[in-house]
């Protein structure tokens, strides 16, 4: 009975979602408290499952050979599914301020709910295709969002999205199509499902169909080539750049090449190849570039943008270090990144709804004007740079420690471009705390006397991460035991 709660969890959302639009409310509020509603009771169903949920996989719908669409609940599944499950209430709750005078509400925040039911399966998937069948289904649900205000740059963004998620899309299914011929099977398995008797000497063709596929998966986690659509993105409102840029499409980018590399190919079979130098020298590149462009930007979202790139990368150089420990603090920084981005893009956003503006010269003097806001975005800008006592010095210490273990030369050569990343993102985000708080000599504090922090449903939420960033960075070692667990297959 309990494998039928993984089905509840994503169809109830979904069915959530679309009986917004067709619900009688007599007030906005009404609205809001039903989607509050299916959100946290969606969450507390995944949190069932994650606690005391179905370990063997579950068929819903099959169709030839060994096909079918499956449910499982495993290691991996319970990092996402709780991740995005803590995060997408919380999400949700900004965004009611955040949309509150935003036309086509309703439309708005039922994508947003069927986008929540998609991920999750995503998340509890129990082999390729399922999964691949979920990632395609989040990119035709997040389209509408991206798109919300109909704005030519707006129609533009979506269009790019669009292109580059649907030639990822291509990419990824080639990797499958390989995997179901020289596989024993699709479902994940750690340490990989390839038969050696089938590749029968076609190893260096596998290993470019997996650079294939990790180029597809690598498409939603932004890396370099083919990571201009995210900041071009930012158009969206920001509840959507929140948990796009931290939560939901980047994060299942990540979590598909985890179960690419980890799950499906096998890090015996790539490890100490050409193709392992390759991801993590575009790993490397991505981490550096992102954070060059970040220093370069003026528009916040778009810096913000930017620095996820750069953060996404560090999740992505973990993966390729194919070690367990490297596994470790991919996952650290997955969880933890998601915490302090989703932050400081909720920063990001109240200052923009609070003000109308949208360029960092615009924040000048802010600091004092929305306390809450800027402090939180401080904390949360600290904990992107590693700075030690939160979240982000974890995660870059054991993704240090994994690659100095690795005894990979490559590896040594990515602590240099952690040091160098961490360097360029003490500059993009304290720049913007200096300007808010010390503006420039002369500077007339009577143009924005008139600002002040938003209300509570966008303040609580951004002050809930921005405690989750000081306390997953001083007791994150049950955290991290539980990662390890998980790396080792348990």
């Amino acid at each position: 009975m309990s494998h039928y709660w993984i089905i509840v969890a994503i169809l109830l959302p979904i069915i959530g979602g679309v009986s917004v639009r067709f619900l009688p409310y007599k007030k906005k509020s009404q609205m809001y408290i039903f989607l509050e509603a299916i959100m946290i009771t969606t969450s507390l169903i995944v949190w069932g499952l994650i606690l005391n949920g179905p370990t063997e996989v579950f068929h819903v719908v099959h169709f030839v050979n060994d096909l079918s669409i499956s449910f499982k609940v495993d290691g991996m599944s319970m990092v996402f599914a709780g991740l995005i499950s803590i995060l997408w209430p919380l999400a949700t709750l900004y965004g009611f301020e955040y949309m509150e005078h935003h036309e086509r509400q309703e439309t708005f925040f039922m994508f947003y709910s069927i986008a929540y039911g998609v991920t999750l399966g995503i998340a509890f998937a129990s082999d390729m295709l399922s999964m691949y069948f979920f990632y395609e289904l989040l990119t035709l649900s997040t389209v509408p969002l991206v798109m919300h205000t109909l704005k030519r740059e707006a129609v533009l963004a979506t269009r790019k999205y669009l292109y580059y998620s649907l030639g990822g899309a291509a990419f990824a299914l080639m990797g499958i199509v390989f995997l179901i011929v020289y596989g024993d099977t699709l479902e994940f398995t750690m340490g990989g499902v390839l038969s050696m008797d089938k590749i029968n000497g076609n190893t260096d063709m596998l290993l470019w169909i997996y650079l294939f596929a990790f180029l597809g998966f690598g498409v939603k986690a932004a890396i370099f080539p083919v990571s201009e659509w995210l900041p071009t993105a930012g158009v969206a409102p920001t509840p959507v750049t929140a948990l796009l840029h931290a939560v939901a499409v980047v994060k299942a980018g990540v979590f598909g090449i985890i179960r690419l590399t980890y799950y499906s190919f096998g890090t015996e079979f790539l490890r100490g190849t050409w193709v392992q130098n390759v991801v993590m020298a575009l790993a490397m590149f991505t981490a550096v570039y992102g954070c060059s462009r970040a220093v370069k930007e003026t528009h916040i979202k778009r810096r913000l943008a930017y620095s996820t790139v750069s953060n996404l990368s560090y999740i992505i150089f973990g993966v390729t270090i194919m070690t367990p420990l490297g596994l470790v603090g991919a996952l650290c920084h997955m969880v933890f990144h998601a915490v302090m981005k989703i932050c400081s893009f909720m920063c990001a956003g109240a200052f923009m709804h609070q003000t109308g503006k949208k360029y960092i010269f615009d924040m000048d003097g802010l600091g004092r004007q929305m306390p809450i806001i800027f402090f939180t975005l401080g904390l949360s800008g600290m904990g992107l740079m590693g700075v030690p006592g939160l979240a982000g010095f974890v995660s870059k210490w054991n993704l240090a420690k994994a690659a100095v273990e690795s005894q990979n030369p490559l590896a040594y050569f990515g602590i240099i471009c952690l040091l160098i990343s961490a360097l360029l993102t003490a500059i993009y985000m304290m720049s913007i705390m200096m300007r808010a708080f010390f503006p420039p000599v002369g500077f007339d504090r009577s143009t924005i006397e008139n600002v002040k922090d938003p209300g509570w449903k966008m303040c609580f939420p951004i002050m809930l991460c921005a405690a989750f960033t000081m306390i997953l960075g001083v007791f994150s070692t049950p955290l991290v035991e539980f990662f390890a667990a998980v790396a080792a297959g348990l």
